[in-house]
Formats: structure tokens, C-alpha cells, sequence
């Protein structure tokens, strides 16, 4: 099976994808695509040009202007994702967290029983003013 660690170049990005397979063929503009989506134009032209994410909302507003699903954009976003963040780590394998030790139990502040437990929560620095104050 091929996985994202296992592959030799990056995968398509939505940027791509969007420009070749979707604008190009149908002769229509970044401007005219960020008009119909309702979207400023950078944002369109930041996906296409690989510097912006396809964000959930982004993808759904693709879907709707281009008769597409929201998990086609969204499904090549993690792919990239996913391999751009196993370049970042390499090789480098998570360590097992072996025997953990038992957690030390604190002791109470105050002992069973002693005048400052029997003290309602928040009482005890409680300031009372008598009649007239």
C-alpha cells in the first residue's frame, strides 16, 4: 500500500489540482472563481499558488462553486499535510514510554480533623463587618 511515508514526491496539492484540472480546461480566472465563491481573490490565488491551506470553509465553498465534494479539497490538503510533516521528522521514531512510576500522593494541608478542615471552603478568609461598618 502506498502512505504518505512511503512516497517519492509530494503529492498533489489543491492548488494544483484546482488550476489544472479544474480552471484551465474551463477557461475561468482566479478572479472569476473568487467572485463566484465570495472569497478576496488572494485567497484563491494563495491556494493556487501553494501558499495557503485549504481551510473546512474553503473547501466547502470550492465544492459548492465547482460541483465538487468538500472531502475532494479537504483529502488533498492532509495528503500534503501529512508528507510535508513526515519530511520534517525524518526518520526519527517515538521512544516507548516504558515503566511509569506510580504517582506520588501529596499530603493534606491539614490533618483530618483539625479546626482549619472543619472551616467551610473559602470561610476561612472571610471578612465579617458588624453592624454600622
Amino acid at each position: 500500500m502506498l502512505t504518505t511515508a512511503t512516497m517519492k514526491r509530494r503529492p498533489t496539492g489543491p492548488g494544483e489540482m484546482l488550476l489544472e484540472e479544474f480552471l484551465k480546461p474551463a477557461g475561468i480566472t482566479q478572479l472569476a472563481l473568487a467572485k463566484k465563491m465570495g472569497v478576496p481573490i488572494q485567497r484563491v490565488n494563495g491556494i493556487v499558488a501553494g501558499r495557503r491551506a485549504v481551510t473546512a470553509e474553503t473547501a466547502i465553498l470550492l465544492s459548492q462553486a465547482l460541483g465538487t465534494t468538500p472531502a475532494l479539497w479537504l483529502n488533498l490538503q492532509v495528503a500534503v499535510d501529512l508528507w510535508d510533516a513526515q519530511q520534517r521528522l525524518g526518520s526519527r521514531t517515538v521512544r516507548s514510554p516504558g515503566r511509569r512510576r506510580a504517582a506520588r500522593r501529596r499530603k493534606p494541608a491539614h490533618p483530618p480533623g483539625s479546626a482549619a478542615q472543619s472551616v467551610p471552603r473559602g470561610a476561612r478568609h472571610r471578612v465579617t463587618r458588624g453592624p454600622g461598618r
